[in-house]
């Protein structure tokens, strides 16, 4: 069949008109399709799952804006900019970390090692110390003792990362309750957090309070953070009461059945941090004598060991009927004295220590309040995580105030300190284990 020179040319016109529209269609799709393509893109690059602030999660401050105050480095536009990269090779360094912590690695079972790295703060630069623990600014000249860092034996510590901690604490309320020995290890803390900080005059205490040991509560703002770190005293974890004796004397007595009666402020931190031990050593609480309470009864006699027992089933009981398990609840467990001669009331001293313990049965001492603390977790619901610094602390006799723990006063002979401790110093390595505990998310 022949075509005329009219329908071809017919056909040439349609068939140029087709394949163009083919074309353009094409092209138009291919644009209409591109936006929807980026947003996907988009949406899958911008939502992965984020890390509680309670959670294993690298260090943030690359992160965080500049304030106006803050001087920032002229870029060079030829640099790439590699934060992400550095906080994937951070988050890589802490996800190696968090694998080698939990390759059963027992935190509390190690040896001190000599680090130059340490102290992690200055004698000077941590105006939050209060005299008891200044020991060099009371005039102890040796300083080895403060360049000792803890070092389990089958790992090692994550280095102390002071602005990812409070990243971690973010729009929170960490608290240590307990008695003089948790005020000693809150006044490290604030030192520990307080280095990390551009601008010092972000962090204070909300009242104007000065750091003193006759002041049972203190609560320090973070204002970058929006989050606090407070202090609540309490001796015993269980309420302290008064009795009147015959002669209409007001004694005081301890009522091991019933929580504390700050108790009710503990709820609303979302850290807590426990401690008691020294106080159940004391005279009248050792003694027992028309002393401990239960159920409205004052006994006339009562053993100080099973009444700490009672005490801490009260405490236990306490947290598993009040803590949620949004909350991290920490007990830190006994820390070692080292008074030679007698104890702290009859002339026992630590002074010119230098040098922790090396070797010994000392090293392996285990009070028996330690083995009750155990069994009293072990059987609660809540699950505590229990700070065993007992015997890291056996070690450390260099480490005490000894003389230094005030200023010397017209030459007179000062009483020995061998229980707390000197900061810079150990209450450093209890944090370093919080913060441990924070890395390997021990929460959950």
């Amino acid at each position: 069949m022949a075509f005329s020179p009219s329908s071809k040319t017919r056909f040439s016109f349609i068939t140029f008109f087709s394949l163009s529209f083919l074309c353009f269609l094409f092209f138009f799709s291919k644009k209409l399709l591109q936006p929807s393509i980026f947003l996907y893109t988009d949406l899958l690059s911008h939502n992965k799952p984020s890390h509680p602030s309670i959670s294993f999660a690298p260090p943030l401050q690359d992160q965080i804006s500049p304030t106006p105050n803050e001087i920032t480095p002229d870029l060079d536009p030829t640099v790439k900019n590699t934060s992400s990269d550095v906080n994937l090779v951070t988050q890589k360094i802490l996800a190696s970390e968090k694998e080698n912590l939990e390759k059963s690695c027992n935190l509390y079972s190690g040896k001190w090692v000599k680090d130059n790295e340490y102290p992690l703060y200055g004698t000077g630069s941590c105006p939050f110390i209060d005299e008891a623990y200044s020991c060099r600014e009371n005039g102890r000249k040796d300083t080895e003792y403060m360049k000792w860092r803890w070092k389990p034996w089958d790992c090692e510590l994550p280095r102390f990362n002071a602005t990812d901690f409070l990243e971690r604490l973010r729009g929170k309320r960490l608290m240590l309750v307990g008695d003089s020995m948790n005020r000693n290890q809150f006044e490290s803390m604030l030192c520990l957090l307080h280095e990390a900080l551009p601008d010092k005059s972000r962090m204070f205490e909300i009242h104007g309070y000065k750091i003193t040991k006759g002041r049972g509560y203190f609560i320090f703002k973070f204002m970058d953070y929006n989050c606090t770190v407070e202090f609540r005293r309490s001796h015993f974890l269980v309420k302290e009461g008064t009795r009147l004796n015959r002669e209409g004397k007001t004694r005081p007595t301890l009522l091991i059945d019933e929580i504390d009666k700050s108790a009710s402020r503990w709820m609303h931190a979302d850290i807590l941090v426990f401690n008691t031990g020294h106080w159940w050593t004391h005279g009248k609480t050792a003694r027992g004598k028309d002393y401990f309470q239960e159920g409205g009864v004052i006994y006339p006699q009562f053993d100080a060991v099973e009444a700490f027992k009672r005490a801490m089933r009260t405490w236990g009981r306490w947290i598993d009927e009040n803590m949620n398990h949004e909350k991290l609840v920490f007990y830190r467990g006994y820390a070692t004295a080292h008074f030679s001669g007698g104890d702290w009331d009859s002339g026992g001293t630590c002074n010119g220590e230098t040098e922790p313990i090396t070797s010994g049965s000392f090293l392996d001492s285990y009070p028996n309040k330690m083995r009750i603390v155990e069994d009293v977790i072990r059987e609660m619901q809540f699950p505590v995580i229990l700070l065993n610094v007992t015997r890291l602390t056996n070690f450390r006799k260099d480490a005490h105030p000894s003389i230094y723990g005030s200023v010397p006063k017209g030459g007179k002979s000062r009483k020995q300190d061998c229980s707390h401790w000197c900061l810079p110093g150990v209450p450093d390595a209890w944090n370093e284990l919080i913060y441990t505990s924070l890395v390997m998310d021990m929460h959950h």
